[in-house]
């Protein structure tokens, strides 16, 4: 049996004599499976052990902060429930603000009655624009920032405590869509981030959510930007017959009129022989090439899936030195 099966049986066997098993965080879960991200694949391979051993993890694994707890429970039956078929994703693939980061790590804060001196030099030391006013994590009063202290200062108002350069502040809830909180945070550069205790957890900033769309959109960005490069490659190099064998078996119904008709997986079969190869003129070896290709396929899969973590640092460095790779290419005339 492996480890995580019997991880799985010790908790099923917990859970029959009532007893709660021991919570994990979603990156020490995904180790009992020999993984660091939430790939599909590895989401699939999850489902299908928790399934087997009638298992479900609360909050589910898949959509939650990686280093967040999750517990776990006896699975609903299928008749209480609309559970997807094993190896789907779950019914809900909203891009919560659970998984961010920023909405995971409770503020610096500070009180009501703090000196204005005081709430200044944590933000100066700390480079913080706002700093959330708070007498406890679920009593918030409002949020001090530059804005609000130079707007006052402008006015000629007199303020000795936090409180007198304070607005009121913007909440949102942890289970909010990240994109129906884009709005808030582009209108006040931040929102502060209430848990499932109605406690505050975290605070997203305008910066944090150009880091995340980067992080999320940058994959899919070199992608499209590789597949230009190889179809500019390809491009009238081919007879329309050597584009058709070039089509996937068990696929004649599909028309190849262009280079761009073809799938990726067509671009690498379309230049694997010696003698459709040499028609590219390129003085670069065909082997290592095609092996490059295939590596980024596999890479281009798990993209095109999105993993909620991101990819592994090693894949995006091959899709950035592979992008560069083509660039150089174009730059000294070679295609």
């Amino acid at each position: 049996m492996s480890q995580s099966d019997e991880k799985l049986e010790a908790i099923r066997a917990q859970l029959k004599k009532g007893v709660a098993p021991q919570k994990e965080t979603v990156r020490s879960f995904l180790l009992w499976f020999g993984a660091e991200r939430r790939g599909y694949r590895v989401v699939r391979q999850i489902r299908y052990r928790l399934k087997k051993f009638g298992l479900a993890t609360s909050p589910d694994f898949e959509y939650s902060y990686i280093d967040g707890y999750i517990g776990f429970v006896h699975a609903p039956s299928e008749e209480d429930s609309k559970a997807t078929e094993v190896g789907t994703t779950a019914a809900d693939p909203t891009y919560r603000l659970a998984r961010l980061e920023s909405a995971n790590k409770p503020p610096v804060s500070v009180k009501p009655d703090a000196t204005l001196e005081q709430a200044i030099t944590l933000m100066l030391t700390s480079d913080f624009s706002q700093l959330p006013v708070m007498t406890t994590l679920r009593d918030v009063k409002g949020v001090v920032s530059w804005k609000t202290i130079g707007s006052r200062l402008a006015l000629k108002r007199p303020c000795a405590a936090v409180r007198d350069r304070m607005e009121p502040a913007h909440l949102v809830s942890i289970e909010d869509s990240m994109f129906s909180a884009i709005a808030a945070i582009t209108a006040h550069d931040y929102v502060l981030v209430q848990g499932r205790d109605k406690s505050i957890c975290g605070i997203i900033t305008a910066s944090d959510l150009n880091v995340q769309f980067l992080r999320l959109a940058e994959p899919f960005l070199i992608v499209g930007e590789i597949e230009n490069g190889i179809r500019r490659i390809l491009h009238g190099k081919f007879t329309s017959k050597e584009l058709e064998e070039a089509k996937g078996p068990g696929d004649d119904g599909r028309t190849i009129e262009g280079v761009a008709d073809l799938t990726f997986g067509e671009y690498i079969r379309l230049i694997e022989s010696e003698k459709r190869w040499k028609k590219l003129n390129l003085a670069v070896d065909r082997a290592e090439f095609v092996s490059r290709l295939n590596k980024i396929r596999e890479v281009r899969n798990d993209v095109m899936h999105f993993d909620p973590d991101g990819l592994e640092p090693s894949d995006m460095e091959l899709l950035r030195e592979f992008a560069q790779f083509l660039k150089r290419l174009r730059d000294v005339g070679a295609v």
